[in-house]
């Protein structure tokens, strides 16, 4: 539909997968009312109703405004030739006949053209050559007569098709604003079908935040019942409170030395005893170190891809946490740990806890540890590039529309070459803008990832008695349920998630404890 339309200069006219969605869903719910009516209040109804028709209209007109309704909206048997049109007609379909279905069909296809919000798509329901052609008009008249002689039906007590339309008068021109209206006004007879509602209402939502605009207007958080929460911190050594801190990108820095000193320095221990003594002698007593651990190969090659060629590869996009082998790895580490310790300051680093590289350690060995689907969430993907894997048993791709600026996809795709079992793994994710195209989002829910990654932060706490770890309040389990696995009706913060709604009671139950909490307690055992 987008490429028959012109969006190049009404890019208003694009359609979106939450709206058809949207409109199946109301038109799935107008028949289930249907359906409740004749099993609540007349199972006869529709055979009463043709019946009616029959005597108003008469036999001829009634059949031939059905045959030609069929012939242009055809039933899927009719459709893939299974059975001939007027075959269809004569007969029956699990037992009810088939005139009463396509009086029913012909009825939504009514109240689809009757509808504001549905206009925007008409060419999926455009009923004009119906009424050219047909007593169709006449019919839908005389069939609301007919149902003002019935019971009435509904929270407002009305006949079925004033009830049916009751959406689109009420909201006309918003399928979302239809869909809560259907929610606050019919909840008790849709069953199941809140659940669905709620989750279309979350894909409409997650369209309107996928355009990555920025974070959008702030937000005033309610902060009502943490006080509940009795805090658990670890207590501060006599150190802690006195730190003053400088960071340093540490390959600018190397770079930056380089040159002031006219001589390669690429690694930790070629740092000049001098430069340390001028950081303590200004007053810090804590070096933080922005990149030492080894970087994702694919993250710098993502860049390259992308035009720029003399790029680094991401500080956190991480491969392992070992320092990186071109700072000089574990040895010069030690020798600037010495260095730095005696002139009395302490060495900080980074960790990133909620994703790694989209080619790292990780992501080769323990695939099923990351947030990942088996299809790619949306068709418009595709992964035609480069295999950014340093793996020969494995495929790593980025979706291709990362090239050109035109999109940026949730996803990449990891293929198992050996078995060719291919997974798409989520991008590191906040929320509040782009996915982070050269990371892989770890899923908390497991308890085998949490434990890995507490048991990474031990190893790292031995070597860096101060850490920064980014982007922290994602692993909150209010944030990580809100990104991740959306309570129904709460979706929209990343796209596609919503399909993998959880309720509160699923998702306490598969993270119970806070995970710095968690934290907290196993780095103070």
């Amino acid at each position: 539909m987008n490429q028959a339309r012109d969006l190049i200069r009404f890019p208003e006219q694009a359609v979106k997968a939450g709206q058809i969605n949207a409109m199946g869903l109301i038109d799935e719910i107008l028949h289930y009312v249907i359906r409740e009516y004749r099993l609540r209040v007349k199972p006869e109804v529709i055979g009463d109703a043709l019946n009616w028709l029959t005597k108003q209209v008469g036999d001829q007109a009634l059949n031939d405004c059905l045959f030609f309704f069929a012939d242009q909206f055809p039933p899927l048997e009719v459709y893939q030739r299974k059975i001939d049109l007027q075959d269809y007609l004569e007969t029956s379909t699990g037992g009810v006949p088939n005139k009463q279905i396509l009086l029913e069909e012909m009825v939504m296809l009514w109240l689809a053209n009757m509808n504001p919000a549905f206009s925007p798509y008409l060419e999926l329901f455009d009923d004009s050559d119906m009424e050219k052609n047909t007593e169709y008009r006449e019919i839908l008249t005389s069939l609301k007569d007919f149902f003002e002689t019935q019971p009435k039906f509904g929270p407002e007590e009305l006949n079925l098709i004033d009830l049916l339309r009751a959406p689109a008068i009420a909201v006309p021109h918003s399928l979302s604003g239809q869909l809560d209206y259907i929610r606050a006004k019919w909840g008790y007879l849709l069953g199941d079908y809140v659940f669905r509602l709620l989750s279309s209402l979350d894909l409409i939502s997650e369209e309107d935040r996928a355009i990555f605009k920025g974070p959008g207007p702030a937000r005033i958080y309610d902060y009502a019942g943490l006080d509940l929460e009795i805090e658990r911190f670890s207590p501060d050594s006599d150190w802690m409170p006195s730190v003053v801190l400088i960071a340093k990108n540490i390959y600018v820095w190397l770079d930056q030395l380089s040159k002031q000193y006219k001589r390669p320095i690429h690694r930790l221990d070629q740092i000049p005893d001098e430069v340390l003594d001028q950081l303590a002698n200004w007053g810090f007593n804590g070096l933080w170190l922005i990149g030492l651990w080894e970087r994702s190969s694919a993250s710098q090659r993502i860049k390259q891809l992308r035009g720029n060629p003399d790029a680094v590869a991401s500080a956190y996009s991480l491969f392992d946490y070992q320092i990186a082998g071109d700072l000089g790895g574990d040895e010069a580490y030690r020798d600037m740990h010495y260095r730095s310790w005696q002139r009395g300051m302490r060495l900080a680093s980074d960790m990133v806890p909620n994703h790694m590289g989209i080619d790292s350690r990780w992501v080769i060995e323990h695939p099923y540890w990351f947030v990942s689907v088996d299809s790619a969430p949306f068709p418009s993907y595709s992964f035609n590039g480069a295999n950014l894997s340093w793996d020969e048993r494995v495929g790593i791709f980025i979706e291709d529309h990362y090239f050109d600026n035109t999109d940026a996809a949730v996803v990449f795709k990891r293929v198992d070459q050996w078995s060719g079992d291919t997974k798409y793994i989520y991008h590191g994710n906040d929320g509040t803008s782009m996915p982070w195209n050269d990371t892989a989002q770890l899923n908390y829910l497991l308890p085998e990832v949490r434990e890995a990654v507490i048991q990474t932060i031990l190893e790292v706490a031995r070597k860096f008695p101060i850490i920064r770890f980014d982007a922290a309040m994602t692993l909150a389990k209010k944030h990580y349920q809100r990104l991740w696995f959306p309570e129904p009706g709460k979706g929209g913060a990343i796209p596609s998630r919503s399909e993998y709604r959880l309720s509160n009671e699923q998702f306490q139950a598969a993270f119970p404890v806070e995970f710095w909490r968690e934290v907290v307690d196993r780095v103070a055992q």
